[in-house]
């Protein structure tokens, strides 16, 4: 079963059979912009540089996961192929504890990536989740991983918490939104950090002004979406749901913007305050501010910059790994 470990505490590993340093991966949150894991593990890739443990927040358990399972080029393929269609056929509307449910999500994973125990998978992989009831940190690393995965991506009011374990669980962002820690618990000597959120709150408060409710993508356009999909299921007409959804006196934003923009608030400076006490040896961030939360099909343009990302900083992990960056 899964474990409650504070961040502080560590995961038996392993012996190592060699004096190599063991590099650890830890993937950031950050819904949509989480794609960029996609070409920052690529960009690794092409250096030469393979993690031997994954560790992965909310998005990044989900990419991590197919990572860990050896799916990576599998998962990279689908998402470059996704359309705005695609996405919200993956949106099955819940009338308790978020919008989403869920379920479809983690089937497609299930389907198209074989859920296996974490004892199964290519590379040693955990994930964070947080316990709704107590805000406790909980690091599974055991059993389903699609089962870990599903409680890691529960964005509060966005997708509805989990029942794992006997707990409810909601998303790892909310205490550790680039798990740096986790990586060094589960044996990682170099740990090589991609955080989403070094550019979100600028641009999340610059596109708050609600845009054309026909616009495909965007705040707006997957908000109304969605909420067709809620007043149908609710027997409501969609005026009402948006009624519930937006808020027009003095032209202030949807809910699901102040939503977003809040959670998006709040994980920047988690993240800032988790990587000050636990710096990883490399931090890559992505400029991914400009996409918004369940721009999933702008999937080319998140990888690229990932693969940027790595550009930048090619000569610091060169030096970390104690190689020649020519």
């Amino acid at each position: 079963m899964s474990k409650a470990v504070p961040s502080s505490g560590t995961i038996p590993v392993a012996a190592r059979k060699h004096h190599a340093p063991v590099v650890g991966v830890a993937l950031g949150s950050g819904a949509a912009r989480g794609w960029a894991h996609l070409g920052v593990l690529r960009a690794l890739a092409a250096e030469g540089i393979a993690p031997d443990v994954i560790c992965g927040c909310s998005i990044g358990a989900f990419v991590g996961a197919a990572a860990a399972s050896g799916d990576l080029d599998k998962l990279i393929r689908w998402a470059d192929a996704l359309k705005w269609q695609d996405v919200m056929s993956l949106l099955d509307v819940s009338l308790r504890g978020g919008l989403i449910k869920g379920e479809r999500l983690i089937g497609f994973f299930e389907r198209n990536f074989t859920d296996r125990d974490f004892s199964e998978l290519d590379l040693r992989f955990a994930c964070v989740a947080t316990e709704l009831s107590t805000g406790r940190e909980i690091w599974l690393h055991d059993g389903s991983v699609s089962a870990a995965v599903r409680a890691s991506i529960a964005l509060p009011g966005l997708m509805t918490p989990v029942m794992h374990d006997g707990r409810v669980l909601v998303d790892g962002g909310l205490v550790n939104p680039v798990p740096v820690s986790l990586c060094r618990a589960m044996g990682a000597d170099i740990v090589i950090a991609v955080d989403l959120g070094s550019d979100v709150v600028g641009h999340v408060a610059r596109r708050i002004v609600p845009q054309p409710a026909a616009e495909e993508g965007g705040e707006a356009g997957w908000t109304e979406r969605l909420f067709t999909r809620f007043a149908s299921a609710a027997g409501e007409s969609l005026a009402q749901a948006r009624a519930a959804a937006f808020a027009d006196d003095g032209g202030l934003p949807s809910l699901i913007s102040v939503i977003s923009s809040s959670l998006n608030i709040m994980q920047v400076r988690i993240a800032r305050s988790r990587l000050a006490g636990d710096p990883a040896d490399v931090l890559i961030a992505p400029r991914v501010g400009q996409l918004a939360l369940m721009d999933y099909h702008r999937a080319a343009e998140a990888i690229a910059e990932g693969e940027a990302a790595v550009a930048r900083m090619r000569p610091l992990l060169h030096e970390v790994m104690g190689r020649d960056a020519d």
